[in-house]
């Protein structure tokens, strides 16, 4: 995976297993927002390959990826500020849902995020970043991923709020949804999670179950500053 000619992310292989949390960590730069979109067909990889249940995934356009089953909420939210709750939700359905079929996934996202039903008819941008942060997880909820993928999703929350959002998370996953988790908190994202890979210069430096590497010294240091 490349910007241009300069390799972001080389030789990097990991797996997903239904059911799971898996947890991608790493410092600024480390290569996981660009993991996370050329899963999504974003960006595209010059050697390797994609694979999701069976089925290759590299080479296909974004909107192909998500009909798949894959859901990518970015890092920054990259909501439509000027739209209202509702329409942004509406928008994670993608255009082939039926009406009945948006109305039942819609109520499934009030049912995590109760507060967004309160909010349906607000605008946007004027929601705290708490309430969007959980627009931007419903909105990709909406298509019914069995992968959803999650790029930061703490960042610039208060702790009240990150704690509420990784508990949603944590629901989330107990309903049945795979997640490969991007965090740069990561005693959180190690906690949550059942598997972590450590991501350093494009490379998988460390994986494993996510309570081993909570003990792992080297990851005290670097990470948690222990």
């Amino acid at each position: 995976m490349t910007y241009g000619d300069l390799p972001a992310v080389r030789g990097v292989s990991l797996e997903v297993r239904p059911g799971e949390v898996v947890a991608l960590i790493g410092s600024n730069g480390a290569g996981k927002t660009t993991t996370l979109r050329a899963i999504s067909g974003l960006l595209p990889i010059r050697r390797g390959r994609i694979e999701f249940e069976g089925d290759r995934l590299d080479g296909l356009p974004p909107s192909h990826v998500v009909g798949r089953g894959i859901a990518h909420v970015a890092e920054g939210r990259q909501l439509f500020p000027s739209m209202t709750v509702l329409e942004n939700l509406e928008l994670g359905a993608g255009p082939r849902a039926s009406r009945t079929e948006k109305l039942e996934r819609l109520e499934g996202v009030f049912h995590v995020f109760p507060r967004l039903r309160e909010r349906r008819n607000q605008v946007t941008g004027t929601l705290s970043g708490g309430e969007q942060q959980m627009v931007a997880i419903g909105r990709g909820l909406m298509s019914r991923p069995r992968l959803l993928m999650l790029d930061e999703p703490s960042l610039g929350l208060s702790p009240l709020l990150v704690t509420a959002i990784f508990d949603i998370i944590r629901e989330i996953n107990r309903g049945g949804a795979t997640i490969l988790l991007v965090e740069q908190n990561v005693f959180r994202a190690l906690t949550l999670s059942h598997r972590g890979y450590i991501l350093e210069n494009g490379q998988i430096v460390a994986e494993g179950p996510s309570q081993q590497l909570l003990r792992d010294p080297q990851v005290r240091t670097a990470y948690l500053g222990l």
